[in-house]
């Protein structure tokens, strides 16, 4: 396993990204949008969300804990509105959740510093937590497709362009201490014929960052739906040139079809395991879960497994994905202590 993992006792467990946005919260976002709220009470806000996130993660057990993702309105808006050369006419909105309509103009300038400032909010929350912090941001690819491009002849130059952004952020990233980054293509599903172009601009976002690296491709979670449905063959066999350590997938929701594909991914790279179904409201059994990960082993060593839900938590309730965590990290626990004799506590 790489560095980060060697700590951490076998099949870890770790969630994917997001967590629930309560109801009370999304009324008052939805109020800043609306011009109702201040932005210094908005950032007070992110922040009381922020260490409750993380105090659900650590009292479920989880391993490796993330910020909840909760400042960010979406997978995308967070990150158009502060990248350089990104134009949003209109940054009011009717509900917080709706996407900005985003255009470039002119080609993108490769910053010299950080301007996104996400080390910022990676530093918040290795301040909130003693335990290793997943920090996740949406990769170029999908960015791109919610960006009007009026600058690229070549629309795959956009993409490689907004991952030269990107690799500026994660080195800065790096710098104040983040040691696993994850790049989340949600949108990659819906283009199976990008795959090349998509892994072309990770690998620019990854260069030269001394970290362990993730990369998470799902079939999209808007609104707790998949937006595209399929099989992860059509990752292959582009992504096996993609310079990261972990491959983290989803397979709850769509069973064991696509377990085999874990196979092509070959030796030395983790695989973050999918066994919680983030867009049902069922709560998992503890048994449930530990077959879902007896089912992997038979094609990846535990040793290079990570058990994670699906997608991130952001479309079930906070009970719910509570439950759900708590499930998830019990099954961990049973298919562990099968595996080393430890007693479960």
């Amino acid at each position: 396993m790489p560095e980060l993992m060697s700590g951490l006792p076998l099949l870890p467990t770790s969630v994917v990204g997001s967590y629930p946005v309560p109801e009370w919260m999304e009324r008052l976002k939805t109020d800043y949008y609306r011009g109702r709220m201040s932005h210094a009470q908005l950032q007070d806000l992110h922040d009381m969300a922020i260490k409750a996130a993380l105090r659900d993660q650590e009292l479920a057990g989880i391993d490796i804990v993330s910020d909840g993702e909760l400042r960010r309105d979406n997978d995308i808006d967070y990150f158009l509105a502060r990248m350089p050369g990104i134009d949003i006419p209109q940054t009011s909105k009717d509900f917080y959740f709706d996407y900005y309509e985003a255009k470039v103009s002119e080609r993108l300038p490769v910053p010299v510093t950080a301007p996104m400032m996400l080390a910022d909010d990676f530093a918040f929350t290795a301040e909130q937590t003693s335990g290793p912090v997943k920090f996740s941001f949406t990769g170029p690819f999908s960015l791109s497709r919610r960006i009007q491009n009026e600058a690229y002849d070549d629309p795959h130059e956009l993409v490689l362009a907004i991952a030269r952004v990107l690799n500026g952020e994660a080195r800065a990233l790096a710098a104040r201490g983040a040691r696993l980054l994850q790049i989340d293509e949600p949108f990659l599903a819906g283009y199976p014929g990008e795959v090349e172009t998509a892994i072309r601009a990770v690998n620019i976002v990854t260069e030269g960052v001394d970290v362990t690296w993730a990369l998470h491709i799902c079939y999209g979670n808007r609104y707790a739906r998949p937006s595209w449905e399929g099989h992860y063959d059509f990752l292959f066999p582009a992504v096996l040139d993609a310079k990261v350590d972990q491959f983290v997938l989803e397979f709850a929701r769509k069973g064991n079809a696509d377990l085999p594909v874990i196979d092509k991914f070959g030796p030395g790279r983790t695989i973050g395991l999918g066994v919680i179904d983030v867009k049902s409201a069922e709560v998992e059994t503890p048994e449930a879960v530990a077959a879902r990960i007896r089912s992997a082993l038979s094609f990846v060593p535990a040793d290079q497994l990570v058990i994670n839900p699906d997608c991130g938590l952001r479309n079930i309730s906070a009970p719910v994905a509570r439950a759900k965590l708590a499930a998830m990290v019990a099954g961990a626990a049973t298919v562990r202590s099968e595996l080393t004799g430890a007693v479960t506590p």
